[in-house]
C-alpha cells in the first residue's frame, strides 16, 4: 500500500482540519497518483473535498468509526477492514488525514510527500519519515517554486 501527503518543513499537514497552503502543482501531482486507484480516506478529510463528496475517477474507502454512508464510498470501520475492501483493487493510496495516516503507515510500503519549505502553525502532524530508520527517500525531485513557495516531490520507501 502507499500513501501520498503535503508536508510542511516541520512534517505538519494541516490545521483545524485543512489545509493552510495548497499549491496547484501539488493537486496535480495528486491527481495523477491517485487516478483510477483505491483511496483510503477519513471522514473529516473528506468532509473537506469539494461538496464534501468522494473523490471521482477512484476508489473511495472511508475510514471512519460512525454508522454513516457516503455515495460512491465503502465504508471501513477499522483499519484492518479499509486494507481488506482495498485489496480488491490493484493499487490502493492512503490520503489523510493525521489519524488515517497514523493507523495505515504500518501497512505502507510507499509514500509520496510533498515537502513544502514552510511552517505555519499546524495541529496535525505526519511521521517525521527522516528520523525513522525504517524509511528512506527514495527518489527526491528537484526544488520549484510557486507563488514564492519552494516544494519538491519526494518517494519514501520502506527499509524494514
Amino acid at each position: 500500500m502507499e500513501a501520498i501527503v503535503a508536508v510542511f518543513s516541520d512534517w505538519g499537514i494541516g490545521s483545524e482540519g485543512t489545509q493552510q497552503v495548497v499549491l496547484k502543482a501539488d493537486r496535480a501531482h495528486f491527481r495523477a497518483l491517485t487516478a483510477d486507484a483505491a483511496v483510503i480516506v477519513g471522514r473529516r478529510t473528506l468532509a473537506d473535498f469539494p461538496g464534501g463528496r468522494p473523490l471521482k475517477g477512484r476508489h473511495n474507502i472511508v475510514l471512519t468509526r460512525q454508522d454513516i454512508a457516503f455515495e460512491g464510498a465503502e465504508i471501513a470501520h477499522s483499519p484492518e477492514e479499509a486494507i481488506a475492501l482495498a485489496a480488491q483493487y490493484p493499487r490502493t493510496l492512503v490520503i489523510g488525514g493525521a489519524s488515517v495516516y497514523r493507523q495505515l503507515l504500518p501497512w505502507t510500503d510507499l509514500v509520496h510527500v510533498t515537502q513544502i519549505d514552510l511552517a505555519p502553525a499546524s495541529d496535525s502532524y505526519f511521521e517525521n519519515l527522516d528520523a525513522s530508520p525504517d524509511w528512506r527517500v527514495r527518489e527526491a525531485g528537484d526544488w520549484q517554486e510557486e507563488n514564492g513557495l519552494r516544494y519538491r516531490f519526494l518517494t519514501y520507501e520502506r527499509i524494514s
